[in-house]
């Protein structure tokens, strides 16, 4: 089953992020209080579980929020979603996915650390065109 397993937020652009177990998405902006919160395209970044696993040998102390994704999923192929894949999440959400992947404009702590991030390569973003709240344990479905 694919799920929610992190709902992360910061204060200010170029951090990692928090988990804070629940946040309500507003429609058309993103996560409500999230400094990247806002109009256009990349209102909510997406990462899996599996991808920050695969950081896991050279950075034990990963947690959910660490490449600044909004959402950390388990369960789904995020890479296999193809830009306009609608999903739903929990009971009222739903996402639309606009862009696979971005350019790293400045290298991240992560990858001074490790010569490699994949934030770049593995997360998505989506808009959010149907608000409400998400927490940690929602279920994600495929709906178009």
């Amino acid at each position: 089953m694919a799920k929610i397993v992190g709902v992360c937020v910061s204060n200010r652009k170029g951090t990692s992020k928090k988990n804070i177990n629940k946040a309500f998405l507003e429609a058309g902006k993103g996560i409500k209080g999230d400094a990247h919160s806002g109009f256009g395209h990349r209102q909510i970044s997406l990462l899996a579980r599996e991808s920050i696993d695969k950081m896991r040998p050279a950075l034990p102390e990963l947690t959910e929020g660490s490449f600044a994704e909004n959402l950390t999923t388990e369960g789904i192929n995020l890479l296999e979603l193809p830009i306009g894949t609608e999903l739903k999440v929990g009971e009222s959400v739903l996402l639309r996915i606009t862009q696979i992947g971005k350019k790293c404009h400045a290298r991240c702590e992560i990858f001074n650390k490790t010569g490699n991030c994949i934030m770049p390569k593995e997360g998505i973003f989506a808009e959010v065109i149907e608000e409400g709240e998400v927490e940690v344990g929602d279920k994600i479905t495929i709906t178009k």
